[in-house]
């Protein structure tokens, strides 16, 4: 359709296109020809094992024809409508999402674009709902780009641009075992009891805060690119019984763990919550368009009754986003994905933990679903990251050409290397993954000592 040859994409590139998240100097992009399955192929035929899904995002698989196909009979007889207008996709569309959110309670959904924009209107129906204007975050946390979805998140991707975000957000601490300030000397301390502390930790924020001015609770339910930190049983529980003690609302982000990744099809659901309100994205069309959602509980939109909610989207509910959503959700139902991720769940546990063990750079593994992470550190003892706070290392950049060097594609995120990769992967599959980073993760060796 749009003819241009192989070897101009990376000069027009370098010419014309401006990329996020980077120095523009330094962009290396591969330049991506075709994709099937969980391979990419660079413009020289080079194949890479997507051990990222992307951007944590292809859920599915590449290529999976039921959901492209839905797409273009969606865009042949109706591409667009009105945000105002109601459309046969937007109804289905909105039911079908409704009917995976946990219990079948979230049965409002607002649709936007992506994450962020997802994660601001929750924050805004929050607030319109409470009439309070504090939102409470963790630090390790990430919810997206834009001023609001920023100043919600609490990695210091947040800094550079302070003080130029929203306003009244506050944050506390992860429940983080690993790395926990509060149980440093006492690693035997029981999951119930570790829970309870930094639940303690969360009410003393509250207090000092002042219930009465807390809208939200805003949380990833598994924290995502900031250390795939899984809360300890009982602590999302607790939260959510903070929650209805002050009369808070209780907003799980689930852009990145929702849609399966985690062996649920909210990651929420391990521990058997219903959040007042569940952002999602990414692993909701699988990234064959762009579409992120607002799933609320009646209460809240009943809120905005008689009350207009401010707010919008020219391309909200585009009809050809929520038919790849539609057919995504199907797909996903007929190949029974979230069982079969449950399944292959403790094969990741398995793997990552036998590389815990055969190298001494891996100071933790941790995983649930195919959602799993190692921590790289050059001491055990100590825990001394691979990697300072926020930055990278000559160590962890080998590392990572090493991997793509010999076909894999990952995500390392300072001192961690994050294994998420798309949903139908094969035990054989992974296994070939896991071989590279075994070869990769002798360089990360030699930088250890202790």
């Amino acid at each position: 359709m749009f003819d241009l040859p192989d070897h101009e994409i990376l000069q027009l590139t370098k010419d014309h296109v401006f990329f996020t998240w980077s120095a523009q100097a330094k962009v290396n992009p591969i330049a991506v020809r075709r994709a099937k399955g969980v391979y990419f192929w660079d413009v020289d035929d080079k194949r890479y094992l997507d051990f990222n899904s992307m951007t944590m995002c292809v859920n599915i698989g590449h290529g999976d024809e039921r959901v492209i196909k839905a797409m273009q009979e969606q865009a042949a007889e109706l591409p667009y409508a009105a945000p105002g207008m109601t459309t046969k996709i937007r109804a289905l569309a909105a039911k079908t999402i409704a009917e995976v959110t946990p219990h079948q309670a979230l049965t409002k959904i607002l649709f936007t674009l992506g994450g962020a924009d997802a994660n601001e209107n929750a924050i805004k129906l929050a607030r319109g709902y409470t009439g309070r204007h504090k939102i409470l975050t963790r630090y390790r946390s990430y919810h997206g780009a834009t001023a609001g979805a920023m100043a919600a998140t609490g990695d210091p991707r947040r800094v550079v641009w302070e003080p130029n975000l929203m306003t009244g957000v506050v944050h506390f601490l992860d429940p983080y075992r690993y790395r926990s300030n509060f149980h440093r000397n006492n690693n035997d301390i029981s999951e119930q009891d570790f829970a309870r502390d930094y639940l303690n930790h969360l009410e003393e924020i509250i207090q000092y805060e002042g219930p009465e001015t807390i809208a939200a609770i805003l949380m990833e339910s598994v924290t995502g690119a900031n250390g795939v930190i899984i809360p300890p049983d009982g602590y999302m529980q607790g939260a959510r019984a903070l929650c209805d003690k002050y009369g808070i609302v209780m907003i799980c982000d689930e852009v990145m763990s929702g849609f399966g990744r985690t062996g649920k099809w909210f990651a929420v659901e391990h521990w058997d919550v219903v959040p007042d309100i569940i952002t999602m994205a990414k692993g909701l069309t699988s990234a064959y368009a762009p579409l992120g959602a607002v799933a609320m509980k009646p209460e809240i939109a009943a809120a905005f009754n008689e009350t207009p909610f401010e707010s919008g989207l020219t391309y909200t509910s585009h009809p050809v986003s929520l038919a790849a959503a539609v057919a995504n959700i199907q797909a996903m139902r007929d190949d029974q994905i979230v069982q079969r991720v449950a399944g292959m769940g403790p094969v990741l546990k398995r793997m990552l933990t036998d590389l815990g063990e055969a190298h001494p750079s891996v100071g933790e593994v941790r995983s649930i679903g195919l959602f799993g992470i190692l921590e790289l550190v050059k001491d055990r003892k100590t825990k001394e990251p691979m990697a300072p706070w926020n930055s990278s290392s000559p160590a962890m950049n080998a590392l990572k050409k090493y991997c793509l060097d010999h076909g894999l594609f990952l995500y390392a995120h300072w001192h961690t290397v994050l294994v998420i990769p798309p949903l139908i992967i094969s035990e054989e599959q992974l296994k070939e993954g896991i071989d590279i980073l075994d070869k990769a993760l002798e360089i990360t060796d030699k930088e250890t000592h202790g």
